[in-house]
């Protein structure tokens, strides 16, 4: 049964976490560097490739909040090469690349709401790159663990550009969700519906 979401908590990468693989409803797309397999990770329904998952290192209690930190190297943020055709990233979706860009973050900051604030803030993307979520008036409310899956609530309207943007919503904020905490899989609620329930009511 899925995770409910709830308010409040804040969350951070566990010691030693790297950039992994995760899927909500999404299309699967392998961690950067990996060989598309055409198998979706689990959970995911997508038919581009999977890399392997990376769970914390230790176990994390149902619902538990963490202490902020940083990872080394900064916090990588998702976004696309559109028609790239794996050339700069993983492939995925519509012949797309996802393009992980590695963000600085202060001791302060909680990773994941300053590596999800950099995709919802409607600045511009890097040269070359695209941001799905451009359109989209989205904020981030809370995170928290439910055991290795990481669960993001945000609030706002979703808006793709397209059908293309929708693989493209998911791997964004689902594998930034993932890479910036250390988590198995991410599971992202818009307004207390799953993301995919979010995208199919536009």
């Amino acid at each position: 049964m899925a995770a409910k979401p709830r308010t409040g908590g804040s969350i951070t990468a566990q010691a030693g976490s790297k950039a992994a693989a995760a899927t909500d409803d999404s299309t699967a797309v392998g961690a950067p560097g990996s060989t598309a397999s055409g198998t979706p990770a689990a959970g995911g329904s997508g038919n581009s490739g999977s890399g392997s998952l990376a769970a914390p290192e230790e176990p994390v209690a149902e619902g538990k909040a963490l202490l902020r930190g940083k990872l080394p190297g900064g916090t990588p943020v998702y976004f696309v090469a559109v028609d790239d055709g794996g050339s700069t990233g993983v492939r995925f979706g519509c012949n797309d690349s996802l393009v992980a860009v590695f963000h600085s973050t202060t001791a302060a900051e909680e990773p994941l709401q300053s590596a999800l604030g950099i995709l919802l803030g409607g600045g511009d993307p890097p040269d070359g790159l695209y941001n799905s979520l451009d359109d989209s008036t989205l904020s981030y409310v809370s995170a928290y663990f439910d055991g290795t899956t990481v669960v993001v609530n945000l609030t706002g309207t979703v808006r793709p550009g397209g059908t293309c943007d929708i693989p493209r919503l998911e791997a964004q904020l689902t594998h930034t969700a993932v890479s910036a905490v250390g988590a198995a899989r991410a599971e992202i609620y818009v307004d207390g519906r799953r993301l995919a329930e979010a995208l199919s009511l536009r």
